[in-house]
């Protein structure tokens, strides 16, 4: 079996998975964000599952850092709210085109960071959890980027608190997409073989997080979440616009 890139895919794809693993280790989310995207423009094949496979292990790395800030009862709500919008994304799916999806979240996000600014404040309540864990799984099933509804959630929260609890949220969610991709025959040596490509990049964006995630803690945590929600909504929005 011939590797499935060349060299240069290979850089270039190291360099754009570090780039989203340091957003993400810094603010709790971005791989998707940024990867998800850029990664589908240079070549496909690195998406759904290759890149899922190394947001399993960076998000696995960013809930050990921050073990001690997270709350487990809270993200019990979360995750079940992601189960059920991964089931609802399904459903909507078979009804209603993708772009369509696609667009009304998006636009929901970007109202979502308008009524943020204007000091809206959820409190961290298991109702206000359960349906941004819901709105964050259909999200991350119809369009792949489904970070920032559980990030507007906890922008008031600490740096550590909003980073563990996401990281924790999202590994439910990614094993319960790998094992779909595993059941429908859409995960095999290949797509592992891409993933190793994606691993190092992940790795040192890790790594280089470490001093993004201390200088954002002195009070940028929160404009960061919101810029990086806008601007996970207008990437939705543009990509069904422009394909």
């Amino acid at each position: 079996m011939n590797f499935p890139v060349d060299l240069l895919t290979a850089m270039l794809a190291f360099s754009i998975t570090a780039l989203g693993a340091t957003l993400q280790g810094s603010i709790g989310f971005g791989l998707g964000l940024i990867g998800v995207p850029l990664l589908v423009m240079l070549d496909p094949v690195f998406v759904p599952g290759p890149v899922l496979l190394v947001a399993l292990c960076l998000t696995t790395l960013i809930s050990h850092r921050e073990h001690r800030a997270i709350n487990f009862r809270e993200i019990t709500w979360a995750v079940a709210g992601r189960i059920l919008g991964a089931v609802i994304g399904v459903c909507l799916l078979s009804l209603i085109s993708e772009n369509g999806l696609s667009l009304f979240f998006g636009s929901m996000v970007l109202l979502a960071v308008l009524i943020s600014i204007s000091g809206w404040k959820l409190s961290l309540k298991p109702f206000n959890l359960l349906g941004a864990g819901t709105v964050s799984g259909v999200m991350g099933t119809t369009s792949a980027i489904g970070g920032a509804p559980m990030a507007l959630v906890y922008q008031h929260q600490e740096g550590p608190r909003l980073r563990g609890s996401l990281s924790s949220i999202f590994i439910f969610g990614t094993i319960i997409s790998l094992t779909s991709l595993v059941l429908a025959h859409r995960f095999g040596l290949r797509e592992l073989l891409l993933a190793l490509v994606l691993l190092p990049g992940t790795l040192l964006g890790f790594i280089m997080s470490r001093k993004t995630a201390r200088f954002l803690d002195r009070g940028f945590i929160r404009p960061a979440v919101l810029i990086a929600s806008a601007l996970s909504g207008c990437i939705v929005i543009l990509r069904v616009l422009l394909s």
